[in-house]
């Protein structure tokens, strides 16, 4: 009998289902960094994240999900059809069962803030420290660095 009981809890905790609350073609995303809020609860209808298991876009119903954001681009189609366009250097996102979403960002700016050049110049100066580091802390922080400036130039 405790044997079945626990084939049952695990079977419902294991399952993965499509979010069925939500009716409409849209859901509400929260989307945001510490210093800077994009969004609280607006209804969108699609938002596409860059994560460390892919670039995946999000949609009504999409499975209950929580993933980690790679640096790149998230993009977000309004609910009045206009794409915003954002760059994230990492965070988190989570897709709840009511199909809400909320996207935590360590930093975000608009897409077109960035000044191509300026990341440019700010992947070689990361480069240059990743080359020259010699300790494991030093290289993982440089990589960190070289990572999100290459995600940088090439979004722009």
């Amino acid at each position: 009998m405790a044997f079945r009981s626990l084939v049952v809890r695990s079977a419902t905790l294991c399952r993965r289902a499509m979010a069925t609350e939500v009716s409409s073609n849209t859901f509400p995303l929260t989307f945001g960094s510490p210093n800077k809020s994009i969004h609280d609860g607006s209804h969108v209808k699609q938002v596409d994240i860059p994560s460390t298991t892919g670039h995946f876009g999000i949609l009504p119903n999409h499975v209950p999900t929580i993933a980690a954001l790679l640096p790149g681009v998230v993009s977000i189609q309004t609910e009045a059809g206009d794409v915003q366009k954002f760059f994230v250097s990492s965070g988190t996102a989570q897709i709840h069962p009511d199909s809400t979403v909320m996207i935590q960002a360590e930093e975000i700016c608009d897409l077109g803030d960035i000044d191509v050049n300026a990341a440019r110049s700010g992947l070689e100066a990361a480069q240059s420290k990743l080359a020259s580091a010699s300790s494991e802390v030093d290289k993982a922080a440089a990589q960190i660095e070289v990572d999100v400036y290459q995600s940088m130039v090439a979004s722009v």
